[in-house]
């Protein structure tokens, strides 16, 4: 379980990474964009191999696709809540936070973060953590907290307050990540299979909603390449 925690609370440490970068380099949209999108499709290969191709040798088809629309529209629930709260434009790096809740952008970034360190938790207890999921967490972590941060920081957010509020997020990861570890223990009796992907669900529903919409509104057209080359890359990292 300690070991999931660690995971998680170093993937999640990227945000503030991502926060310091902004605050430091004023980072241009582009780069912000690129590398999201890139880790948009990290994040789907490994959707795609760790979870429900794991969960496809257990249960059957049907199931799995149940529990996975079931974990998508539980993540849409939870972004839809915390929007009308002020938490819609989290992510946005030309300053909309201003006009948002404190509270909701904390809240928002937590339900974020939720599914891929939960997911991040079942590696671990599956004997090893994911090479190709925390590099997606850390390829979607880093811009996610620079665009954020930037947009706070045009907001005129202190980096401390910034810094607090990543350091929470982060925080809650490593839980989750550990959450995720406890929840599919063996001796727990319950499905493994199913939770992962439940998971998946609420994982690709994140990328769809919070991600690649930011990504697309600087790359374009670009955005489904770059996708793909993550997408490669995921399935390169998982042949090593």
């Amino acid at each position: 379980m300690v070991e999931a925690f660690l995971w998680g609370l170093f993937g999640g440490a990227f945000l503030l990474a991502g926060a310091w970068w902004a605050y430091r380099f004023n980072p241009g949209r582009v780069l912000i964009a690129i590398v999201m999108a890139i880790g948009s499709g990290v994040l789907f290969g490994a959707v795609a191999y760790e979870l429900i191709d794991e969960a496809l040798k257990t249960q059957s088809v049907g199931r799995v696709g149940i529990f996975v629309l079931l974990g998508a529209c539980t993540f849409a629930v939870g972004d839809w809540l915390i929007s009308r709260r002020g938490g819609g434009e989290r992510k946005d790096s030309s300053g909309k936070q201003a006009s948002g809740s404190p509270m909701g952008i904390v809240f928002g970034s937590i339900l974020d973060g939720i599914p891929e360190s939960f997911v991040l938790g079942l590696t671990v207890l599956q004997g090893a953590v994911s090479v190709p999921l925390l590099s997606g967490i850390a390829l979607s972590n880093l811009p996610e907290g620079i665009a954020s941060s930037s947009g706070l920081k045009v907001a005129h957010w202190a980096p401390r307050r910034v810094y607090l509020m990543w350091s929470a997020v982060a925080l809650a990861s490593g839980v989750s990540a550990a959450a995720g570890y406890l929840i599919l223990d063996p001796a727990s009796g319950l499905t493994g299979a199913l939770a992962q992907a439940f998971a998946g669900g609420a994982l690709m529903a994140m990328v769809a909603d919070e991600l690649l919409p930011e990504a697309y509104e600087v790359e374009g057209v670009l955005t489904g390449v770059l996708l793909v080359v993550g997408f490669a890359i995921s399935i390169l990292l998982d042949a090593l």
